[in-house]
């Protein structure tokens, strides 16, 4: 009786280990202790104003790392997510400024222009058959370069349309007399929206179940019946979406439409995501984990500055993180 006690101990220890929810816990932990940490080395971070800088700053990579989860979920990956999102920014800046056509019609073809980009990733790695990784590298540098050419290689402004920055600078809550500085803007309201509605859809949903078990063993899916590649390009089109979304964060809080940014964002919504416990080899991962994640690296990069480490070992910091979570990941399948 003894013995099988200690044998299911065991398994109780081992399951919890393998679990993913092991990776959040360590990654919550780790938000915490950053947070510790860079307030007793200054006194400058743990304020309203600089809390507020954080928060908005996870607004965009947040939204793009829960879109990438799915994606990754399926065993994929999508490197074009950072020039689509600044495509999408393009395209509402001419919908909008260019064109002159209400803000919500601008909105709409952002986000339609995302949804346009990840069928078309989705289409060549499912139907063509190209590596996600081919595939996303060739739309990353497509959308880089329509980008440019859209916007004649200029930002496009909306100093026009003063409501349009409202959208993520703006705030329904001001907790400044609560603690001095601090604003809940409304990017920060949209991140946890986009998260609570992508956690539905991936946990409640036939399109979330077949989502995971893309990622888990795609043919056995293909063998029961699955229309793999139909579900496939659905996957790539919802992170499409979410890049578009990102993409209104973004033009809305620097009020322009910057052609030459992007590039680089896509890295660390995937560290974000990776972080936050989503498996590279697909089959695993939660939007809870991936937004934790986000605030993680959001943290880190906040505080480093704070403490005037050298943008150039903020980068070394950050990708020694990423390949600390991976290898956290590996070793949490081979147990």
């Amino acid at each position: 009786m003894e013995t099988k006690t200690v044998q299911t101990q065991s398994v109780q220890k081992t399951s919890v280990f393998r679990s993913d929810a092991m990776q959040r816990v360590l990654a919550f932990g780790a938000l915490i202790l950053l947070f510790i940490v860079f307030s007793v080395l200054s006194p400058n971070f743990f304020t309203g104003s600089n809390i507020s800088g954080i928060l908005i700053a996870t607004a965009v990579n947040g939204v793009l790392a829960i879109g990438v989860t799915f994606v990754i979920i399926t065993s994929g990956i999508d490197l074009s997510i950072g020039t689509v999102m600044t495509l999408t920014t393009v395209m509402m800046g001419k919908v909008i400024t260019d064109w002159g056509l209400p803000i919500p019609i601008g909105l709409i073809g952002g986000l339609l222009t995302g949804a346009l980009a990840g069928f078309l990733n989705g289409f060549l790695i499912a139907k063509a058959k190209l590596p996600p990784f081919i595939a996303t590298l060739g739309m990353l540098n497509v959308a880089k370069g329509l980008s440019l050419v859209i916007s004649n290689v200029k930002p496009i402004y909306f100093d026009d349309n003063p409501a349009f920055n409202k959208i993520a600078m703006g705030s329904l809550f001001d907790l400044n007399g609560l603690i001095p500085g601090l604003t809940i803007n409304n990017a920060v309201l949209i991140l946890f929206g986009a998260a609570i509605v992508a956690s539905l859809l991936l946990s409640k949903t036939v399109f979330g179940r077949y989502t995971f078990a893309l990622g888990s063993n795609e043919e056995a899916a293909r063998l029961s019946g699955v229309n793999v590649d139909r579900w496939k390009i659905a996957v790539y089109m919802v992170t499409g979406v979410f890049a578009g979304l990102a993409g209104v964060i973004l033009a809305s809080r620097i009020n322009s439409a910057q052609p030459s940014l992007g590039q680089g964002y896509e890295l660390d919504a995937i560290a974000a995501a990776v972080i936050g416990g989503t498996s590279l080899s697909g089959g695993e991962g939660t939007i809870l984990g991936t937004v934790i994640g986000a605030f993680l690296i959001s943290t880190l990069g906040n505080g480093l500055r704070i403490l005037s480490v050298p943008p150039e070992w903020q980068i070394v910091v950050t990708g020694a993180i990423v390949v600390l979570a991976v290898y956290l990941d590996i070793v949490r399948r081979r147990r």
